[in-house]
């Protein structure tokens, strides 16, 4: 057999190999891998996003250690912070303490008290310095757990204190109205003892030989108490007739006085007192209530005539009076109020007819109680406009306008219960008893108060 020869092998071969390297040489580029004497190497592109993700790693590293820093820098102001909170809330405790120990006086707890305060103005002092010097707590959760506590500690020892406090105040005022009760009491005897002197056998009290030159305010208050307790008479007999006739007393109230809301229930009386006071005191600055209109002689409205009037009419009963002197000034009054004061409505409601009505139109008057106690009730306030009249100058009278602020010296509360209500300011709701003054003398006037909160 015939041997091949080498020159005609190695041609062939050459170029095999050269096509297989230019086929691996392109799949590694392919692949972005360059073979270089066997050893492959990282593509420049690849190189930069391995650079780029490990200097990203150390920025995470450095942000997240920065981050735990300004965390535990935090927790430690807060733990700081709290312990701040709770010195001072020691601090306020042991001032309560302090003014617990004052009264009644206590020594020893004062001197306690007081060396506490020192040492936690002195902590406050010493945390601030660690503020400062940014000396912060090693265990702040620990610090702000202790310190919470110390606070909820101190809070309940100054409401301890507080409480004690309150009790004694009570203590107190319930030992000042045992002694106003007893004022009360004894201020109550001596004014019945006054009313007998004032009202002898159901009399008007005045001494008989009374001129104008011994004519005083204290006569004009006793006669105006009188004039009061008779309006209050006349209004309880008043309603008891409204109960009878089935009378909403409700809806009867809110119609002479809208809108107030009253303390008791008892109170609305004092609407009903309101409406005929005022009734009955209308025209009581004009001599003679106007009756006459403005053709008064000048006669007659001397100082000394109105005493002389007072006079005659004080010491007899007014069923007397009346029958003994139908037509008389005071008849004439008693007719007016009567006709202005019971509404046709009211006194057919009451009686069924009207036969009082006509009775007194015609200067007749009925003998049944409810206009003997109206008659009764008219010739006081006749006597105190006779009295009022006898001054120089004459006795004045005043109305309190609603919603006015309460004051002492022109007002007298008729319901004590206004001065009892917390957070309010008391104001007038309506008055029911006219003020008089008379030269420098202020006569209070009754009124109703009402609650008016405060902003």
């Amino acid at each position: 057999m015939e041997a091949v020869k080498p020159s005609a092998v190695t041609p062939s071969k050459s170029k095999w190999v050269r096509t297989l390297s230019k086929v691996l040489h392109l799949h590694a580029a392919t692949a972005g891998i360059v073979p270089d004497d066997g050893v492959h190497k990282v593509k420049p592109k690849e190189t930069e996003e391995w650079n780029d993700s490990k200097t990203a790693k150390r920025l995470s590293q450095k942000f997240n250690s920065l981050h735990d820093e300004e965390l535990e820098r935090r927790v430690a102001l807060e733990a700081l912070t709290a312990k701040i909170f709770a010195t001072v809330s020691a601090i306020k405790a042991e001032y309560a303490q302090l003014q617990y120990a004052q009264s009644p006086y206590d020594a020893d707890g004062i001197q306690a008290a007081d060396q506490s305060i020192v040492s936690d103005l002195k902590k406050l002092s010493e945390l601030k310095q660690c503020f400062l010097k940014k000396q912060y707590d090693p265990s702040p959760e620990h610090a702000m757990v202790l310190a919470d506590l110390q606070e909820q500690r101190s809070l309940s020892k100054t409401f301890k204190i507080m409480g004690k406090k309150l009790e004694s105040q009570l203590k107190l005022k319930e030992s000042e109205i045992i002694f106003l009760r007893e004022k009360l009491d004894e201020s109550n005897k001596q004014n019945r003892l006054l009313e007998r002197r004032l009202n002898q056998s159901g009399q008007l009290f005045v001494h008989d030989n009374l001129h104008l030159s011994s004519l005083n305010p204290s006569h004009f208050i006793a006669i105006l108490g009188q004039t009061v307790k008779s309006v209050g008479s006349f209004v309880r007999l008043m309603i008891d007739e409204m109960k009878t006739a089935d009378w909403d007393i409700d809806a009867a109230a809110s119609s002479i006085e809208q809108g107030v809301v009253y303390w008791k229930e008892d109170d609305k009386c004092f609407a009903f007192e309101s409406f005929i006071c005022r009734e009955m005191f209308k025209a009581f600055h004009l001599p003679y209530f106007s009756l006459f209109g403005s053709s008064i002689p000048e006669g007659k409205k001397h100082p000394q005539v109105f005493l002389d009037r007072f006079m005659e009419l004080k010491s007899l009963k007014c069923k007397e009076y009346l029958a003994m002197k139908p037509k008389s000034t005071f008849a004439k009054f008693c007719r007016a109020k009567y006709l202005q004061v019971v509404h046709p409505k009211m006194e057919s409601s009451f009686f069924d007819n009207l036969s009082s009505r006509d009775m007194v139109s015609s200067y007749q008057f009925p003998d049944t109680t409810f206009f003997t106690l109206f008659a009764e009730m008219a010739k006081r306030v006749w006597l105190l406009h006779c009295l009022a009249f006898a001054f120089q100058p004459e006795a004045s009278i005043f109305q309190i306008s609603k919603g006015c602020r309460f004051s002492e010296v022109y007002m007298e509360s008729v319901a004590e219960e206004a001065f009892l209500a917390p957070d309010s300011e008391p104001v007038v709701a309506f008055t029911v008893v006219p003020g008089f003054s008379i030269g420098k003398t202020v006569i209070q006037a009754q009124v109703y108060l009402s609650e008016m909160k405060t902003r």
